[in-house]
Formats: C-alpha cells, sequence, structure tokens
C-alpha cells in the first residue's frame, strides 16, 4: 500500500500518521508503534535512552506529540524544550505506549536531535548530558537555559585586561627609559614598532584560527597542535610553557629588585656600588642589590605564589583584575609627571619635556655595562639594537591571555579578535608616545644610570610607582604560575606523550603536580637572578610560538580547507608569512646562538614525539596539505602510462585465503613479507584486499570491523600500504569490481598478487578452479600483471638469510617485469647474498647461441647482472613422438593428470549425452581438443623437469605465468599449474602486461 493511501485512511478515522512499517492489527484494528531503539536505523545514528526504545508515557501524550492529528505544517508545533523541570514519565510496555510518530522519522530525525540533547521529537524528555569542566569552569556548549552559575565575562574584563596586564610589565617601568637612553629615539622608535608589528601580525593569525571553531583548553598549543598536528603541536607547546614558566621568574626578580631599589635597608646582603662618571665631571656612586639578596627574596617570593596558586583558579581570576588598576595609576602618575618636571626638577639630569634634549637624545649611544645595566667602560655586555630587541622584546608579549580564558568568554567569535588587537594597539601606542617623552624629558646620562626614572619623575611620590611595579609583576607572575601548569596538563591529557602522563588531571581538576613541576623552573631561574640574561631566553621561547600561530594560519589559510571558515575575516595568508618571518628574523637578531638552541631543543621534542609519541589524527593543516599535494600529484600524472623510468609497483595483495586461517589473522602472515620485497627501500604502496561473501546491507559493519582488523596487522608487519574489505554475492564478482574500480588514475593497481591455491585437490574445494582462471582472465582483460606465489609457507621473512641463486625461466615478453622483480628480491637483506641466473628457453639448437647473446645484451643495457642460460626444446611433435623422459621425477604427476584430465572429460561426455546439451564446465561451454590438452601436458612437464634439474636448490624461482588457453575448462588449467609447480618448493608465477616496466635508455 502506497503512503498516500495509508495518510488518506488515517485521516478519514482520526488518526496520525507513520511509517508503513510499523503498523500493527490489534482486535481487528490498525495500531501503530513509534521507532524503537531496536531498529537498525536508530542504532546506525545513535543509542537512544532506555526510556526512548522500550517504554512509553502512562499518562496522557502532552500536545504535539502524537497524541492528536499532526497539523500540515508540523514543524511549526514541534517543541524542542530542554529545560530542567520537564522530566519523562515512568516506562511502561511496548503495548501500552501511546500513538506517537514523526514524519521525520523516516529521515532519522529522532536520533539527530538526541544527538544535539534537545527533546525527543516523541515528546520524551532526554537526561541532559554531563559538561566536562576545566579550572573550576563550565566549557562545554549546552542547549537550553544556562546553569545559573555560569558566569561568562566579555570582551573587556575576558581579553582586553588580562592581554594589558601580561603586556604592561616589568620591562617598562625599570628597562624602557634605559633602552630610550641607549638606543636614542629614532632607533627606540624603529624598535617598538618592528616588536610591535610582529606581535600584531601574530594577533590577526590568532583571531582568525580562534574564530574557526570552539577552543579547548591549551591556548596556543591547542590552536598549533590541531593546525600543524600533534608533532608540531607539543614541541611549541612545551617550549611556550618553559617559556611562561621562565618568565614567572622574570616577574618575580623584577618585582624583588624593585622592592630593593626602594627599601635598600631591606637586603640582607651587602649591596654593590658602581661608580659613574657625570657630565659635569663629578663621580656618583649607584647601589645595585646584591645577587644573593635577589636569590633568596626570589625563591620566598615564588614559595609564596605557589601557595597561592594551589588555592585555584576561581581566587587567582579574581584577584587578578585588581593587579591591573595600580597598573593603570601608576601609568597615568608617570605622565603627569613628566608633564609637572622642570630642569633638575624632581632630579638631577631631569630637564623637563625639552625639545633641545629631545635633539640630544635622538641618536643612538650604544655602550658597555656590567651585569646590571650601569654603564662602565670595563663592562662584560656591550649593547646593540639587536640585543635591546631581546631585552625589549618581552615586554610585548602577552597576547595569548585572552585566547588562554576561552572557557570563560561569552563569545569567543567576538572577543578574542576586538580583546587581543586592541590591547596590542594601545600598549604599542604607550609605547611610541613613551619614547617621545622618555626622549624629551632627561640627559642621556639620566636615562642610563637611574634605573628607575619612572619612578624618580612620577607624581606626586615615588613610592606609587614601587607599589604600581611590585603589584603588577607580582599578578604578572601569578598568571604565569596559572597558565603554565595547566599548559603542560593540557598536553599531558592528549595523551600524546606517556613520560607526561604524571601531569594528567581530571576535568576540573587542579594540576598540582604540574604546579610544583614549575616552580621548580622558575626557582632554578630565580637563582641565576640576572634579568638581562632570563629575558632573551624568554624571548626566543616567545616568538618560537609565535611563529608557530602565524605558520598555522598561513596553512590554513593558503590550504582553505573547506573546514576554514573563521569569522575574524581580515586576514590573508600573506600577513601570516610575514608574521612568521618576522619571528624568525628577530630570533635570529637578537642571538644567533640562542635560536639555533631553542630550534634544536623544538626539533628534539618533535623527533621525539614522532618516535615515542602515540598516533593521532587531529585534523591538521599537514593532513589537508597532503591531501591537496597528493590530488595535484594525481592530476599531473594524468591517466596516461607512466614512463618506465618513473614505474613502481603498486601490487594489489588478494587476502581472501584458499582455506582458512589461524584465529584473528586477516592476511597470511608471508603476503606482507613478500609485499614488502616488491618495494625498493620501502618506497611504494600496496593496497591490500579481502571480500566478505554476503549482502552488502547485511555486512556492511562486519566489513568496516575486518577492515579495522586488516590495517592495525598491516602496521603491525609493518608494511606500508591501505587496506579495503569487499561485500560481494561471491569472490569472482568480487574480484571483478575491484579489478576495475581499484585506485585513481595512474595510482591504480598494476600488479596483482596471491596464493598459489595449492590445498584446491586435497580438501576437495572443486569450485575453486572456476574463480581461479575467472581472477586470471580478469587481470588479463584489465591489463594488469599478475604474480601468483606457490610455497607461501616457506617464503622467508626479512631476519631469515637465503643464499643459492634466483633462477627466472624468461619465456615470453613480459615488458621485464619478471627481471625487475628479481632486482627488487636482491635489494632485500635475506636475498643479498643471491645471485641471479636467466634460464631462455629456445626450441631449436641453432637458435641457442644467438639468443643468449641477445639477452646478455639487454641485461647489460639494463644494468643487470645475472648469469645467462639457454636451454633448447624440441618441437611439440618430437616431444609427443618420443614421450615424456622415463628418468624425470615428474612422471608419476603427468600420468596422474592424465588419468584425471581423461576421467573428467568423460564425465563432461556422459552428461551430455544425458542432457543432450554441448559440453558444459561451470556452466558455460568449452570445446576440448584432446591434442592440444596433451601438447599441453608435455609442455608443463618437460619446464617442470628443467626446473628440478637446474633449480632444485634455488632460493626462489621465477617462470612464466601461461594465460589459460581459451574454451578450456578451467579444471584443465589447474591441472596443467599443478603439474608446473609439481615439486618446486618456492615458485613464482609472473605474467606482465601489454607495457614496459624497464628500460634501456638513461
Amino acid at each position: 500500500m502506497e503512503n498516500g493511501e495509508i495518510e488518506n485512511q488515517d485521516d478519514d478515522n482520526h488518526h496520525h500518521h507513520i511509517p508503513v512499517s510499523h503498523q500493527t492489527v490489534v482486535g481487528g484494528r490498525r495500531q501503530y508503534t513509534p521507532v524503537v531503539a531496536h531498529d537498525r536505523a536508530v542504532l546506525e545514528m545513535t543509542s537512544l535512552e532506555s526510556g526512548g526504545g522500550g517504554g512509553g508515557s502512562s499518562t496522557p501524550p502532552p500536545p504535539y506529540s502524537g497524541g492528536l492529528p499532526i497539523p500540515s505544517n508540523p514543524l511549526k508545533n514541534v517543541k524542542l524544550s530542554s529545560e530542567a523541570g520537564e522530566t519523562s514519565s515512568p516506562s511502561r510496555g511496548n503495548q501500552d505506549r501511546p500513538q506517537r510518530d514523526s514524519k521525520l522519522e523516516l529521515f532519522g530525525f529522532d536520533s539527530l536531535v538526541n544527538i544535539l540533547g534537545l527533546k525527543s521529537m516523541t515528546g520524551e524528555q532526554l537526561a541532559a548530558p554531563s559538561s566536562p569542566t576545566r579550572d573550576g569552569e563550565d566549557v562545554s556548549i549546552t542547549l537550553g537555559r544556562p546553569k545559573p552559575n555560569d558566569l561568562k565575562m566579555g570582551t573587556m574584563m575576558g581579553v582586553f585586561v588580562p592581554c594589558l596586564q601580561n603586556i604592561l610589565g616589568i620591562i617598562y617601568y625599570i628597562r624602557f627609559s634605559w633602552i630610550v637612553g641607549m638606543a636614542g629615539i629614532w632607533e627606540s622608535l624603529l624598535l617598538v614598532s618592528f616588536c610591535g608589528l610582529c606581535t600584531f601580525l601574530t594577533s590577526i593569525s590568532l583571531s582568525a584560527i580562534a574564530t574557526n571553531g570552539a577552543m579547548k583548553g591549551g591556548g596556543p598549543y591547542y590552536l598549533i597542535g590541531r593546525a600543524l598536528g600533534p608533532e608540531v603541536g607539543v614541541s611549541i607547546g612545551l617550549c611556550f610553557f618553559l617559556g611562561n614558566a621562565v618568565a614567572g621568574s622574570m616577574y618575580v626578580l623584577g618585582a624583588v629588585e624593585t622592592f630593593l631599589d626602594a627599601v635598600p635597608a631591606a637586603g640582607i646582603f651587602k649591596g654593590s656600588i658602581t661608580s659613574v662618571n657625570a657630565t659635569s665631571g663629578a663621580t656618583e656612586h649607584i647601589q645595585t642589590p646584591n645577587l644573593h639578596d635577589l636569590q633568596v627574596y626570589g625563591i620566598v617570593v615564588t614559595i609564596i605564589l605557589c601557595f597561592i596558586v594551589f588555592g585555584g583558579v576561581k581566587i587567582i581570576n579574581k584577584v587578578a583584575p585588581a593587579f591591573l588598576v595600580p597598573v593603570l595609576l601608576s601609568i597615568f602618575c608617570i605622565f603627569v609627571g613628566m608633564f609637572a618636571a622642570k630642569k633638575d626638577y624632581p632630579s638631577p639630569g631631569v630637564t623637563g619635556l625639552s625639545a633641545e634634549t629631545f635633539k640630544d637624545n635622538w641618536s643612538s649611544e650604544y655602550q658597555r655595562t656590567n651585569s646590571a645595566g650601569v654603564p662602565d667602560p670595563d663592562g662584560s655586555s656591550y649593547w646593540n639594537f639587536n640585543a635591546l630587541v631581546g631585552l625589549f622584546f618581552p615586554a610585548v608579549t602577552g597576547i595569548m591571555a585572552g585566547s588562554n580564558r576561552s572557557a570563560s568568554l561569552k563569545d569567543t567569535q567576538r572577543s578574542i579578535p576586538v580583546g587581543t588587537l586592541s590591547a596590542t594597539l594601545v600598549t604599542s601606542a604607550l609605547y611610541l608616545v613613551s619614547v617621545l617623552f622618555f626622549g624629551a624629558l632627561a640627559t642621556r646620562e639620566k636615562l642610563l644610570k637611574d634605573r628607575l626614572l619612572t619612578a624618580t619623575v612620577a607624581w606626586p611620590i615615588p613610592t606609587v610607582i614601587y607599589v604600581g611595579i611590585i603589584l603588577s609583576t607580582l599578578g604578572a607572575a601569578l598568571q604565569s604560575l596559572t597558565g603554565a601548569p595547566r599548559l603542560l596538563a593540557a598536553i599531558a591529557n592528549d595523551d600524546i606523550l606517556p613520560v607526561l602522563n604524571y601531569f594528567k588531571v581530571a576535568d576540573g581538576g587542579e594540576p598540582h603536580l604540574a604546579t610544583l613541576f614549575t616552580a621548580f623552573i622558575c626557582m632554578i631561574c630565580v637563582v641565576m637572578g640576572n634579568l638581562d640574561l632570563i629575558t632573551p631566553t624568554i624571548t626566543m621561547f616567545f616568538l618560537l610560538c609565535y611563529a608557530g600561530v602565524n605558520l598555522s594560519c598561513f596553512l590554513l589559510d593558503l590550504l582553505d580547507a573547506p573546514s576554514w571558515r573563521p569569522r575574524w575575516k581580515f586576514h590573508h595568508w600573506s600577513l601570516s608569512l610575514v608574521g612568521a618571518s618576522l619571528c624568525i628574523v628577530i630570533m635570529f637578531l637578537i642571538s644567533w646562538s640562542f635560536t639555533v638552541v631553542s630550534l634544536a631543543l623544538a626539533s628534539l621534542i618533535y623527533y621525539y614525539v614522532s618516535l615515542k609519541g602515540k598516533a593521532g589524527d587531529w585534523g591538521d593543516g599537514f593532513k589537508s596539505a597532503y591531501f591537496q599535494l597528493a590530488l595535484r600529484s594525481l592530476r599531473s600524472l594524468g591517466a596516461n602510462n607512466v614512463h618506465p623510468k618513473n614505474w613502481y609497483p603498486i601490487p594489489l595483495i588478494f587476502c581472501r585465503p584458499w582455506g582458512k586461517l589461524p584465529e584473528n589473522v586477516p592476511c597470511h602472515p608471508k603476503l606482507a613479507d613478500f609485499a614488502n620485497c616488491m618495494k625498493k627501500k620501502g618506497r611504494g604502496m600496496s593496497i591490500f584486499v579481502s571480500i566478505l561473501d554476503g549482502d552488502y546491507h547485511d555486512c556492511a559493519e562486519d566489513a568496516k570491523t575486518a577492515c579495522r582488523q586488516l590495517s592495525t596487522y598491516i602496521e603491525y608487519k609493518r608494511c606500508e600500504g591501505v587496506a579495503e574489505i569487499i561485500v560481494a554475492p561471491n569472490m569472482s564478482d568480487g574480484f571483478r569490481g575491484i579489478v576495475q574500480t581499484m585506485g585513481l588514475g595512474n595510482l591504480k593497481p598494476n600488479i596483482v598478487v596471491m596464493r598459489y591455491p595449492e590445498i584446491w585437490r586435497r580438501e576437495n574445494l572443486f569450485e575453486i578452479p572456476a574463480t581461479f582462471v575467472g581472477i586470471i582472465n580478469d587481470c588479463i582483460v584489465a591489463n594488469k600483471a599478475v604474480v601468483i606465489v606457490k610455497g607461501l609457507d616457506e617464503w622467508p621473512n626479512e631476519y631469515q638469510k637465503q643464499y643459492g641463486t634466483i633462477d627466472l625461466y624468461w619465456i615470453v615478453r613480459d615488458g621485464g617485469l619478471m627481471l625487475l622483480l628479481s632486482q627488487l628480491l636482491l635489494t632485500k637483506e635475506s636475498f643479498e647474498s643471491c645471485k641471479i641466473q636467466v634460464f631462455c628457453i629456445a626450441e631449436e639448437d641453432i637458435e641457442a647461441e644467438e639468443l643468449k647473446a641477445d639477452v646478455k645484451k639487454f641485461l647489460y643495457d639494463l644494468r643487470m647482472q645475472a648469469e645467462v642460460i639457454v636451454i633448447t626444446m624440441k618441437s611439440w611433435e618430437v616431444q609427443v613422438e618420443g614421450g615424456p623422459p622415463q628418468q624425470d621425477d615428474s612422471i608419476e604427476a603427468f600420468t596422474s593428470a592424465q588419468r584425471r584430465i581423461a576421467s573428467y572429460l568423460g564425465e563432461m561426455k556422459e552428461r551430455a549425452r544425458n542432457e543432450g546439451t554441448p559440453l558444459m564446465a561451470d556452466g558455460k561451454r568449452v570445446i576440448v581438443n584432446e591434442q592440444q590438452i596433451e601438447k599441453f601436458l608435455y609442455t608443463t612437464l618437460k619446464l617442470n623437469s628443467t626446473i628440478l634439474r637446474y633449480s632444485r636448490m634455488a632460493a626462489v624461482v621465477l617462470v612464466s605465468l601461461p594465460p589459460p588457453p581459451l574454451n578450456h575448462p578451467p579444471y584443465f588449467y589447474m591441472e596443467y599449474m599443478d603439474l608446473l609447480v609439481e615439486n618446486v618448493p618456492r615458485l613464482l608465477m609472473v605474467r606482465g602486461y601489454r607495457r614496459d616496466v624497464v628500460t634501456l635508455f638513461t
């Protein structure tokens, strides 16, 4: 009955519509049941909750859930509610279910909404999915009413303020005026613009990647790893972790140094005093904190901060914004003090905002300083522009602070680009303006010797600056000691490196072990105590991370995969490439030695992850690049034949065994070993194919499972290749489909490799001859070469050394495939000690010498070393009249084959007489020429005798595969082949195809 007829009848009887397959008859009346959980269509989409499949509601159905006739537009009345107050009713048996249905059941729509977590179209309420948490914050995408305690931040507090707080740091307060004095105004402007441009372009790339989908924990590591792959992501992520950990020590040292400068009496050890010659000729003494004081106070502060971090990220998120207020207040006081400053007020050397001072400080004046940065003609450090880049660049870092908070943002697609770029532009503008004001404010000597000029000129008292510096640096240190452990935990949770398993944390847990490890690294750097040595190290790690972000955006934008749809449209691959180039240039400008060390460290981590890491597919850009490169290469190859110089064997390994294999072994183990022998130094690809008999719809899941097992087995056997499982009614139909469709363009398989069915007679498998002959004929029609392996069980693996010879019985022209296979065998360790012998068959004696000379010349031109042996065969008539030589070992097999063929032929004739039909074999008409059968038997007997005479001890024998004779029963061909391979332990039967695979020319 048609669906329309059912619907009309249902309308007439005031019933609702349902699919035909779900109608039953109860008491003479039509009754309908909805789709249940064990229906195949539902199971394939998703598994329903228990209430959705087996039970129904004991109460009357709610409106629009199936209890009333469905209106003409059912979608208008579909209620998709997921409020917490709605629950499903108790379930009963299927017989008591209310009548529910949906016109969309046919499309599996119920299953789809279950996946999305929405209310079922049948009116049943599903349990809300559990939401994973990270750092105590909900990070899932929830549908329906948000949680009351789900506090989300906007662009200002979520991105702009954290970025501003991380960018404005210690460098601005205690090093920026010194940089202006050393580099001069114009080079300082160049320095700020150069570093600011790098972070601005990185922010654009970050905005594009961050708006291309939801983000998880890990910040830039997550973005880089998902764009460039797990190896690159983990290597750059670990370097970024080290950068953050070392940055924490920089902030701690900055806070301690500022405290000791403000309160010299707090020093435990005696500070060092440096004499500086002023312009007036007098000598001034500048006291700098003792290194041991920096170490002691730094370790104590680090421990205190570590305890605060153990309190949890919620406390830090509440306290961190308060640290920004002193920073902004201190900057305001600095600018007020600049405008209020006059000549020698508030300190000698301060000129106020003066055009003359501006002119004097315009050019650079690089000089030597001691380890504390104080000018000293005998100092150990000489400063130039490159060194200042390394010192200043940490002052522009911190642009990743917003992306690290993606889980707590209301709208990541808008907040991250706007907040990050705004913070970058605001801080860059502040730095540029500060260069101009500092250059016009004080003399060069004052700029160089007053380490805290910002505090000196601050209004109303310097204490404001000291408090601002200490609070801002401690807040930044808290951010570093909070973010770095979570970055390490995110890397560990991805389960790529087993060595990081100790740092794994459960969702919502605190990474205590990672925090201790980060604090340990921070203490080591604090013990070093030199801020000017720490900052270049941080610079390298941050630049490496920024280069990774830019390269990620460059790759994704250049490939332009269908999944690349960022909401941030103001980006281009050229900008990302320029940004990545700037990062690399800045790294080498700072220090080529530090650059080499950082790149070497990242490379070592990359290599370690490649060796020890667990394979993971994150849909990274490299996979997309490989895919597009493969497509481009495939198109460039075209559909024409490949030149013999570029010919590679692409074997199609037919795994379907002639018999049974052990449990959980999807392919004969030695087939994989033989497939490896057909590759030169591992280059090439094999396609492993097996066939499942049955209906595709019934066996589809079995085929997927078998394909996964075969892929795992191929990987276990270390054979580069792919696995394919085909479902077909029988083996012949399945192989015929494979040989026609497998592969693309010139990457179609060109050699079919299979095992010789030695068991066909022993186990009475009389259906094998027709299948075997059909496969060979299909390969001939499809123009595929064929290699049939006899004695596969004895085929050596890579550790079994073979000695002796590789004997080729080159009977027919095969394009050089047999010769090429022998050369490929020699490249393997198991056959490298063997020598090649080529046996050529000549029918007449007069042809022998001429044939031998021609073959030798041919092999010489092919750069192949082999011994050539010519064997003479008598003509057919002589063999028939003389009969086979009585001393051959194959006489018994020959006579047995004759007897079996005669018996089979007699049965065919008897059956044809009884049925009144022509001779038939395996459902096909055949023509039997008994004289020709005898010739074929004698030929195979003679060839087998020759092989046993000359090659009984050979490591492997290769012989030309004769094609199945036309109109001969497949049974006869199997008898010919059995006689050919009789008593030969290891034999390859090779048939080429209509093209050359070797060439004489360079």
